[in-house]
């Protein structure tokens, strides 16, 4: 398998251009197959996930030209409604296709999805809203299968929020006969870029970015262009970048106002912050403070980025509590920052952390995606090399993240074992 080597030391300087958003691009994607036409989608991550939901729309029979960060999608037909197990077992968000193919084609069979080791993220909130549509719904041998002649409006309240189960309703309701609110529905930009791409191949959403989403529901959507708003998760993680190795990084092309949880705890730090229109500059010059962290749904502080904070309060001055709400196996990262040297205690969902003055390289693995970050962070700023193995999980989200690193200053390269599948 390929691993990434990190020599640590080195202040980060310079600007880092953001891609576009890999958690705005599945669903879009998964859209596509909503209504005929062509749709086209720029800004695409050139990473693996993107390329494995394209993989699976030209499994279904769409039609799927990948030129660079742009994709040509064509779903006028299809010649399956099932999304095997051997795809979805990699990536979760292959879930997203269970609404659209119900609500345009009537049946869907998708395998329970799989995706990161971050604890039980279950699709039974689709399921019940899906059924409030008026589907049909079993679950045999690890298939969902869904059928309904045509969908019905109706109202749903979501135990709490979900932002794929949001997406997979949100996609649904579209095609619905009648009007569908959801309530308590995922806030997430993710959901708002979304809505804007159906909405502007007829849909009809109001309330995206709010917790009721009304969608009156619609005979067919044709084809259209979307731009994918920049990853707000990649954005954070290069800041943090430049916070762990008291540097002075600008991040540009991204959207200030998604990170805004995230740059209130840098500054509460000790970080130098200043946003413009499309860029964030991070400065640093001394040791950091620690500061505590809760995660929580957007527009509270993401769970996406709390491994990355983990490191950096990994060496801040003084001891920071960080708390996990959203999922409840989410400290795998936290064995591996011990063999660097620092000092983690887990209590139930907490991670008490008091920072050290230094950590130290060590071979250390990761467990999932956003863990690879936090690992790849610690190696930034610590003494000597880290070697970071499975990082597989990090092509799933990140794109190019070891030449961006490299361009502002990082000793990093990724060594591929000569059996490992690449998609450069």
């Amino acid at each position: 398998m390929d691993h990434i080597v990190i020599t640590g030391g080195n202040r980060l300087q310079g600007e880092v251009p953001i891609s576009g958003a890999k958690n705005s691009a599945l669903p879009i994607l998964a859209s596509t197959i909503l209504g005929g036409g062509e749709c086209v989608i720029t800004n695409l991550p050139r990473v693996v996930d993107v390329l494995t939901m394209g993989k699976l729309l030209g499994m279904l029979g769409a039609t799927v030209v990948h030129e660079g960060n742009r994709a040509v999608i064509k779903a006028d037909a299809i010649h399956s409604t099932e999304a095997p197990y051997d795809l979805v077992k990699t990536m979760r968000a292959s879930v997203l296709v269970l609404g659209p193919l119900l609500a345009r084609w009537g049946e869907a069979k998708v395998s329970l999805p799989g995706g990161c080791a971050i604890g039980s993220r279950p699709v039974n909130l689709h399921l019940a809203g899906l059924a409030k549509l008026g589907a049909d719904i079993s679950i045999e041998h690890g298939y969902i299968t869904a059928t309904a002649k045509r969908l019905k409006g109706a109202r749903i309240y979501c135990d709490t929020p979900t932002v794929t189960g949001t997406e997979n309703l949100m996609m649904a309701a579209s095609l619905a006969e009648g009007t569908t609110v959801i309530e308590n529905a995922a806030k997430e930009p993710e959901i708002n870029d979304l809505s804007e791409f159906l909405c502007r191949r007829g849909a009809r959403i109001a309330g995206a970015g709010t917790d009721i989403l009304t969608i009156e529901g619609v005979q067919e959507l044709q084809g259209g262009d979307h731009d994918v708003i920049p990853d707000r998760i990649e954005a954070g993680t290069h800041l943090v970048a430049g916070a762990i190795t008291r540097g002075d990084v600008t991040i540009t092309n991204c959207r200030p106002a998604h990170l805004e949880a995230l740059l209130m705890k840098l500054r509460e730090a000790g970080a130098d912050i200043q946003a413009g229109h499309d860029r964030v500059r991070i400065r640093v010059t001394g040791r950091l403070k620690g500061t505590d962290i809760r995660t929580l749904p957007f527009p509270g502080f993401p769970t996406d980025m709390q491994a990355q904070m983990v490191a950096v309060m990994a060496l801040a001055e003084g001891t920071s509590v960080v708390t996990e709400t959203v999922f409840e196996s989410r400290f795998m990262h936290v064995e591996e920052l011990r063999r660097m040297g620092a000092d983690i205690r887990v209590e139930g969902n907490r991670l008490i952390v008091t920072g050290r003055p230094t950590l130290t390289g060590a071979p250390v693995m990761a467990s999932d995606l956003r863990a690879s970050a936090g690992l790849i962070l610690a190696g930034l700023a610590a003494e000597g090399t880290t070697e970071v193995q499975r990082v597989y999980h990090l092509d799933r989200g990140y794109e190019r993240i070891e030449e961006k690193l490299r361009a502002v200053g990082a000793v990093i390269e990724r060594r591929k074992a000569r059996t490992s599948p690449t998609m450069r």
